[in-house]
């Protein structure tokens, strides 16, 4: 009796198949372990946040523009600070200012400046020469449910999530392809998976309107 080459190439071809699924989804758990674990503790957190005290500090800083700086601003009314003026605050108060456009008035530049986990801006008064700078920090929980949120992180944190989300998606497809592979011998894979889908289901219609 000879055996069938259609049936061994075929077979050949699943467990080809099989040992790629393997490595996408033992590789895609790998990559995204330490972030989901990060989403799913800040989803606890985001969900609690009425119930976790937080306790913000607040930082000001007040100072006089030198005569030189003065001048400089002068010759501006639109974009950014000037460079000459953020390089001063890095060097007297070690104030890291982007190059964002700030909101200019005519007798005051207000530059809003967002950031995770807090606040700050910075104000000038253009005819008096005097600077005030708040910053706003609400700590440690506040900054991961920021990242959480992708809330003012910026565009490499934005690509970051989506390549993270992309991953989270290779772990989970790969796993249910695994699952049909293996639920022929594991009879509890199916209603698992049901309770899976009707737990939200039934939360979501029963309990928000």
């Amino acid at each position: 009796m000879t055996s069938d080459p259609h049936s061994h190439t075929k077979t050949s071809n699943s467990g080809i198949a099989l040992g790629l699924i393997r490595q996408w989804h033992w590789v895609s758990s790998a990559l995204c372990l330490v972030g989901m674990i990060l989403f799913a503790a800040t989803g606890i957190t985001l969900n609690n946040a009425a119930h976790i005290a937080a306790e913000p500090r607040t930082t000001t800083i007040e100072a006089s523009l030198t005569h030189g700086l003065q001048q400089v601003l002068e010759g501006h009314d639109t974009g950014p600070l000037p460079v000459p003026l953020r390089r001063w605050l890095q060097q007297q108060y070690e104030l890291d200012i982007p190059a964002r456009d700030a909101e200019w008035d005519g007798s005051e530049v207000y530059l809003a400046l967002p950031r995770p986990g807090g606040d700050a801006w910075l104000s000038i008064d253009l005819e008096a020469g005097e600077l005030i700078y708040e910053r706003t920090d609400r700590g440690m929980v506040s900054l991961l449910n920021d990242l959480h949120k992708g809330r003012n992180t910026g565009v490499a944190w934005s690509w970051f999530l989506d390549v993270f989300s992309v991953t989270c998606l290779i772990f989970s497809l790969s796993g249910l392809w695994l699952l049909v592979r293996y639920a022929r011998n594991r009879p509890g894979t199916w209603p698992m998976v049901s309770l899976g889908v009707l737990i939200p289901l039934l939360v979501i219609v029963l309990t928000i309107h």
